[in-house]
Parts: structure tokens; sequence; C-alpha cells
């Protein structure tokens, strides 16, 4: 091991190499915020060519490489052993190039959400994708598990936002894709086999992200709907009226809507005894008009019997304050334990789903809590269950009762997350035997020493 150390302290230098004793400084993150890295060492290269020649050296000597980047995700993907090494692209930050005429942005991976999205903001441009641990989130991560997020509905996964890649294999090989086009039809389009591999396959070191034109105007709203059959005519009919404008039908039920209003300081749009609320964005290009046709757009929705109230922001503050309550999913740490979950399905499947998956869990734990909100335009519900109890088993019983159920009712076990180490155990819900068996036949053909976050997945 201490050979290992020395061969790739002479790749990326004294500073590109934390040994374990010092990584017990470092939080696990987000999902395991009093727990501290546990590996063999960390490595930090600063550029493609170090990340190369590291892995090289791993695959030669069969040792296990976790890659890491913001450590925002939520289902151990991330997450290495005492025997690993981690390689972190905390050191490749770097906006290498905005092009204005292909409205491209070239990043290394470990640049920061956020830093993607102010930085398309001050060329011009908008770059859609958008999730609350944008701080921290680092674009290798969001690739490598397809991240999802608020403006799905309009702009899809962040598989829809990448025109080229660059990625080294676990040999070392690089691949340069990095191209600019959005047609481009020359056999497989091989990033794609590294985006929502959870870094499996590959480790994506560069990107080209396609960046759209900045909005002009953002118009958001507040509604409250009395029957969950109203909501997808809702969705329709504003994503109609607006033009392929709406970028944001976020839905909570009740119980999570009650919860986040007793937040100290928390905004109170609308009363909070209406079955449903709907966090509603509009964006288009005219500040003139558009919000005089937003407010037209919800009193027909109104007059259709679409909706019962609502509430427009009239200021960015308001609009701010409104995504406070949607976001604010820290207020569930108030029910004290409890179990997470982001699934996806058939927006008409959900009342009756919803309706089975509780009957087992209300029948052990009458006095269960629970939450559920969620990006209902593309079918992402987020459920919290809180029963009281730290028992062995309550997890286990109530992923069956939340996941089984998915399998009849053409459902994902993972909307926006990835799989990791947290949903293995559920891959066969959403995914055939034969699928599986050719996702091991692709790790075995692209990683055949399994050195690549080894475990994950399957």
């Amino acid at each position: 091991m201490a050979e290992l150390i020395d061969q790739i302290r002479d790749i990326v230098g004294e500073r590109g190499v934390v040994v374990h004793e010092d990584l017990l400084g470092r939080s696990a993150g987000f999902r395991h915020p009093n727990e501290t890295l546990q590996a063999k060492f960390l490595v930090r290269p600063a550029n493609t060519d170090e990340v190369s020649k590291v892995l090289k050296l791993c695959n030669d000597a069969g040792q296990a490489v976790v890659s890491q980047g913001g450590l925002t995700g939520l289902v151990d993907g991330n997450i290495a052993g005492r025997d690993e090494v981690i390689l972190s692209l905390e050191r490749m930050r770097e906006i290498e190039e905005i092009d204005p005429a292909s409205s491209s942005m070239t990043v290394q991976t470990g640049v920061t959400l956020q830093s993607v999205q102010e930085a398309a903001d001050e060329a011009g441009f908008f770059f859609p994708l958008d999730l609350g641990g944008r701080g921290s989130a680092t674009l290798g991560g969001n690739v490598s598990t397809n991240a999802g997020g608020n403006r799905v509905v309009r702009y899809g996964m962040a598989r829809d936002m990448v025109l080229g890649m660059e990625a080294v294999r676990a040999d070392g090989t690089v691949l340069n894709s990095l191209n600019k086009t959005i047609k481009d039809n020359a056999g497989y389009n091989l990033k794609h086999l590294f985006i929502g591999s959870e870094g499996t396959l590959g480790v994506v070191t560069r990107l080209v992200l396609r960046l759209r034109p900045k909005p002009a105007s953002q118009e958001t709203a507040f509604l409250a709907v009395d029957d969950f059959n109203k909501l997808p005519k809702l969705l329709n009919f504003c994503n109609g009226r607006s033009g392929g404008g709406l970028s944001a039908f976020e839905v909570m039920w009740k119980e999570y809507f009650q919860l986040v209003l007793s937040t100290p300081g928390a905004a109170q749009p609308l009363p909070g005894d209406y079955p449903f609320y709907v966090l509603m964005e509009v964006i288009g290009g005219d500040t003139q008009g558009d919000g005089e046709r937003f407010e037209n757009m919800l009193a027909a929705a109104l007059e259709e019997g679409l909706l019962v109230d609502a509430v427009i922001a009239k200021s960015e503050g308001e609009r701010q304050a409104m995504w406070a309550l949607r976001d604010d999913v820290e207020s569930l740490d108030r029910w004290g334990p409890r179990v997470g979950f982001d699934v996806g399905l058939p927006i008409a499947e959900m009342p009756a789903y919803l309706d089975e998956i509780d009957k087992p869990i209300v029948a052990e734990w009458p006095d269960r809590k629970r939450a559920v909100f969620g990006h209902l335009g593309d079918g992402n519900l987020h459920i919290t269950y809180s029963v009281g109890e730290n028992g062995a088993n309550v997890k286990k019983v109530i992923d069956d009762a939340v996941y089984l159920p998915l399998a009849s009712r053409g459902g994902s076990v993972s909307a926006e997350h990835g799989i990791g180490l947290a949903k293995k155990a559920y891959l066969e819900v959403s995914r055939s035997p034969a699928e599986i068996e050719l996702m091991r036949e692709l790790k075995t053909m692209m990683d055949p020493n399994n050195i690549l976050n080894p475990g994950k997945i399957f």
C-alpha cells in the first residue's frame, strides 16, 4: 500500500493525496453528516491526465476506487469502505469555456452546480438543472446519477443537458467526445453509458453542457386544489395555455404543507386546510405581457374548477418564500427517525398506490406520520414515513411496503437519485432479469477487474 501511495503521489503531488488519518476530519456528506470518510486514502487529481494515470495504477493493482463529488447523494452510491480509495474531483473545478455560438459551456466535473448556474447567468444564458444541494453538488455527481430536480417537466433530466463528455475508463483509457452539436448520430452515443451509471463504468472528467436562453420573465404562484384528479388536468391546462412555458409543477400533500408552515418564519401563502397545494412557475420572454397572461391563465383555471384558491408572487422575495416551503425538507427532522423514498410512477396511478402502501404501515403503526410531495409534472413522488421506532426490522418492512407495489404499476424505485447501496435490493422491481444481466455484462466488459465503485447498483 505504501508503494501505491508513493506512486500516486508522484502523479498528483503532495497536496493531491490525503491519507487515512487526515480523512477523519472530513464529513461523509449530506446523508451521514455525523460520520467521517473511511478509506485507505483520498486522491485529488488536478486534470484528466492525472485521473487517467491514477486509475491505471489502481487497475493494475486491483485497488477499488470510489469517485466522489459533493457528497449530496441520498442512496450511498458515494460511500467508500476502509479498503477502498476515494477519487475526489474537488481540484477540477474550472469552467473552461462558454461558447455563445453553440450555446454551450465546457467544464471540469468537480465544478458545483451553483457555479455553473451563475456563470451561465453572467454570460446571458440559463442552465436549467436545479436542485436543493446546488451549492455543494457537482456536475460530475449530477451526471453520474442523472439528476432531475425542479425543472424536469420542461427541460428534462441531466442527461438532456449534456452535449459532450470526456470520461476515463477503469484501465486509464480516456474517451474524448467533447462535442458541441445537438445532433450527432455517428454510431453509438457513448456518453449515455456513463450518464446515470453512478461511477461504476468510468469517471467523467469534463462536460460540454447545453445552455438555454435566459428567461425574461418568471411567474410564480401557489395554488390550492381540492381533488387529486384535477391535478393532471391543471398541469396540462397550464402547460398548454403557457405554450409549453411551464417550468415547475411541484405538489405538496396537506400533511407536508402543514408541517413546513410550522417552521419559524415560514410564509403562509394560503390557508393550510386544502388537500393539495401546487407551486407552479412559468417562464417566458415577454416582460410586459407574461404577467397578465399568467393571471388570465389562473383565472381561467379557477373558472374551469381546476383550482380553488391561488396567490401570485409579486416580488422575488415572495417567490423565494414560496420555494422555501417546498424545499424545507429539514422540517421532517422534527418527526425524529424517518425513512424517505424517491419513486416514480404514472400520475394516474398515484392515489391508489399511496393508499395501497399505507395500509400495511398503518396496520403495524396506527400513529404513523407520512409526508408526500414531489415533482408531479414528471411523475416523481417523495414519500417520508416516521413510525416512532428504531427497531431493526422497521426500515425493511416500510421499504417492502413502498417499493414492491411499484412493479405492477410500471413504477421506478428511484426517480432521480440512483440505486447506490440503499436500493440495490429492489432493483429487480424496476428492471427485468434480462436488463439486469445486460447491466452486469456491461460492467464486466468495461471494468473487468471490478475496481470502480464495486458493490453498488447490483
